[in-house]
């Protein structure tokens, strides 16, 4: 009797146990629920975008001449004044071709004189020629000159008048060798000016592309020896922004911008012009927006990559949700989704951000002018841990926290606990979660 009741206890104890895993295993199978709080806080609306930094002007110094560099006087991070002599090219070969173009100069205007010394001796001859056909004219008149004669004096006329216009054509000839012989004596000393390569601006060298010895040619091109940045202490930074961002953006916005430098320093600059240009690359547009700044204490180099900050809106201890609770979605069918709204007066059909849901932002009522978005969230009840729709109206957001700016269903204040996520057993099907 004593064995048949151990056994009977033992065999209650079984059940009681299985009863109590079936219990847990029941309790499992209900969702766990992560919640965010409704804060109160700023909310700030930026435009953020990646930039790089440079100089308000940038000028290349190239060569126009070809030949080896003789001199560097300017070296990276040199600062040189307009005028400065930063390197010589060789000037040898150009060197004797001015002094070639001198003397043929010279030699042109020689045969300029003598060819006008010419001109006079070809008239004087002209002039004898002319009396001498004149006097033979008048002795043929008096049968004292056979007209065979007469007519070499008048042919040795014409022949000294046709000669005194030769000579004034060849003075003509010897003047535009003469200026020819000028523009080449001009063009060989320009390109002996051009082997002294000076700074065409007050600035600091921040490239040097060529070395001494080094011969550069500039058949083709003028090849850059020096890319020197005009007055660092004023700098820009080329960003570009997205088609969406450009109507918030104007001359004159302040904004904020950080480099990978100096990571934990802010720097100011403001806008100074959202060129109109676009760039759209696979179908994305986007517009350079630039901007300046002081850079005073030359900290900041071209070519840096500056992180800029552009304040669009923001608002001062505002009721706000964070945007996992405007994405989530509980796990329920479409029916008991719509039977929950309808118990707590929300419409499903009207437009809202998450799925299945209406919303708007307001402090107190939705405007309509302009239409604020609506959305619906879920807040967590701590007396009986069920969840409750809320509809809202939504205002300013950060990205990641979303003025609320009226409650249009429901009740909602600053601590309420708001379902961003839920986990159900594996046999319970998918999580709920909206991903």
């Amino acid at each position: 009797m004593m064995r048949k009741n151990r056994w009977f206890i033992l065999g209650g104890a079984v059940v009681l146990a299985g009863f109590l895993v079936f219990l847990g295993l029941g309790h499992n199978s209900q969702a766990q629920n992560f919640t965010a709080k409704v804060e109160r806080g700023a909310i700030h609306d930026v435009v953020e975008a990646t930039g790089t930094i440079n100089a308000v002007t940038t000028v290349q110094v190239g060569s126009q001449v070809s030949g080896s560099i003789a001199k560097l006087n300017a070296d990276f991070n040199s600062r040189v004044h307009k005028g400065d002599v930063i390197a010589l090219i060789d000037p040898a070969l150009f060197e004797g071709a001015v002094q070639q173009a001198k003397a043929d100069l010279d030699n042109a205007r020689a045969n300029l004189v003598a060819a006008k010394a010419n001109v006079d001796k070809e008239r004087a001859v002209a002039v004898q020629t002319r009396a001498d056909y004149e006097r033979s004219v008048d002795l043929n008149r008096s049968n004292l000159l056979s007209q065979q004669l007469l007519e070499q004096a008048k042919a040795s006329a014409d022949s000294a008048a046709a000669a005194v216009g030769a000579a004034v054509a060849a003075v003509t000839q010897a003047e535009a060798q003469v200026s020819q012989k000028e523009a080449t004596l001009r063009i060989a000393q320009t390109n002996l000016d051009y082997t002294v390569i000076r700074s065409p601006i007050d600035g600091t060298v921040v490239a040097r592309n060529v070395e001494l010895g080094q011969t550069v040619a500039a058949s083709l091109q003028a090849p850059t020896l020096f890319t020197i940045a005009q007055d660092l202490t004023k700098m820009l930074v080329y960003t570009k922004t997205d088609e969406s961002d450009v109507g918030n953006i104007h001359p004159g916005k302040a904004v904020t911008f950080k480099v990978d430098a100096f990571p934990k320093e802010v720097f100011h600059g403001v806008v100074k012009q959202v060129r109109m240009n676009p760039t759209m690359v696979q179908t994305v547009v986007t517009y350079d927006t630039i901007i300046e700044f002081e850079n005073a204490d030359r900290k900041l180099f071209p070519g840096m990559t500056a992180y800029v900050t552009i304040p669009v809106d923001s608002i001062e201890n505002a009721l706000k949700l964070p945007n996992t609770a405007l994405r989530y979605r509980p796990p329920m069918s479409i029916e008991e989704l719509r039977a929950a709204y309808a118990r707590h007066g929300i419409d499903p059909d009207a437009p809202s951000r998450n799925s299945g849901s209406a919303g708007a932002a307001g402090s107190s009522a939705p405007t309509k002018k302009p239409a604020r978005e609506t959305a619906v969230v879920w807040k967590l009840r701590s007396s009986d841990n069920t969840m409750e729709p809320v509809q809202v109206s939504l205002g300013l957001t950060d990205h990641t926290y979303t003025e609320v700016a009226g409650v249009l269903t429901g009740s909602l204040k600053e601590g309420d606990e708001l379902v961003i996520r839920s986990i159900l057993a594996k046999s319970q099907g998918p999580s709920g979660i909206r991903r």
